[in-house]
């Protein structure tokens, strides 16, 4: 577990994050939370309660809106123990991913933190927010994302195939750059990627 913790660290330490000044957008913070189920590392993520006004039952990482005064690495680690229970240090903190605006006028950062040998099956679920929590392994990662483009937009469209389903951006295109981070040692872009069409008129919770 250890020499993983070290090998995935050394991978984003080597990663140069691009930020984006939050003019005029709300700032959000999103938690990569690491975590082991068993021998194998993956990452948290839930579904979101089908009671939410927006975006209900997708697929998301825990995550949230800064509160005044707020870090990026603050609030993730605050919403990673809202939604799902899980409480963690700022030495949980690897690093952070590029900037991704969205459509509905959110800045999210994504923040990559080493949760280790917590029992994942001990997860608690904000019911008003979250309708299940679990682990993706990181082996599930890493494949090769859908980029196609639409006459609406200059930019092309992003989603990654997960289970029977497809993970659009912004959550698509965070989990493609961190896989190519954290499987490679890539540096690979994602902010260049735009949402699909429906998704641009939701706002982001």
């Amino acid at each position: 577990m250890d020499q993983i913790r070290a090998e995935l660290q050394a991978r984003i330490d080597t990663f140069e994050p691009i930020a984006i000044v939050p003019e005029g957008l709300r700032h959000a913070a999103v938690a990569l939370a690491v975590i082991f189920m068993g021998a194998e590392p993956g990452i948290v993520m839930t579904r979101r309660a089908s009671r939410l006004r927006d975006h209900p039952g997708q697929f998301a990482f825990p995550g949230g809106r800064l509160d005044p005064g707020e870090s990026v690495t603050q609030a993730a680690r605050r919403e990673l123990l809202e939604e799902v229970g899980l409480e963690v240090d700022e030495t949980a903190v690897m690093g952070v991913l590029d900037d991704y605006a969205t459509r509905s006028g959110y800045l999210m950062t994504p923040v990559v933190l080493w949760v280790g040998d917590r029992d994942w099956r001990s997860l608690v679920v904000s019911e008003a927010e979250v309708e299940e929590a679990f682990v993706v392994p990181l082996s599930e990662l890493g494949q090769e994302p859908n980029v196609y483009t639409i006459p609406e937009s200059v930019r092309p469209i992003i989603n990654v195939p997960f289970r029977d389903t497809v993970l659009h951006a912004p959550s698509g295109a965070i989990m493609h750059q961190f896989a190519e981070i954290a499987l490679h040692g890539r540096t690979t872009r994602v902010a260049g990627y735009d949402q699909p069409l429906f998704a641009w008129g939701s706002r982001q919770e």
